[in-house]
């Protein structure tokens, strides 16, 4: 397994557990970004270490693959995803993704000729 694999998958399985932790009614859909490494070791066959199985709530002696298998099923069924700056909290304003647009003229005099 490449490093920075089994690097990027120990800081989802991190963001995984902080997000279980939310308690389901102010939890956020799973952030799509979780998407590519679930399944680009969904046949990994190394064993993950036992921190990781605890924050993915897996028995100890669990593979990569169980543990994208958890990621895909927290995925699976989602119509909605976060932007990323509201991972982790539901945001409640409808407006998050327009927020970050620069403010735009409402008419044609702010330009000059």
């Amino acid at each position: 397994m490449h490093p920075a694999a089994k690097q990027q998958f120990a800081r989802i399985a991190d963001e995984f557990a902080r997000w279980r932790a939310i308690p389901e009614p102010e939890r956020p859909p799973a952030p799509a970004w979780w998407w590519g490494p679930a399944f680009e070791l969904r046949d990994a066959v190394g064993p993950l270490p036992s921190n990781w199985c605890r924050q993915l709530r897996l028995p100890d002696g669990a593979s990569f693959a169980d543990g994208t298998r958890v990621l895909r099923q927290t995925l699976a069924g989602q119509t909605t995803l976060p932007w990323p700056y509201d991972f982790s909290r539901k945001v409640a304003s409808t407006d998050s993704d327009v927020r970050d647009l620069p403010v735009q003229p409402s008419d044609d005099s702010a330009f000059p000729p």
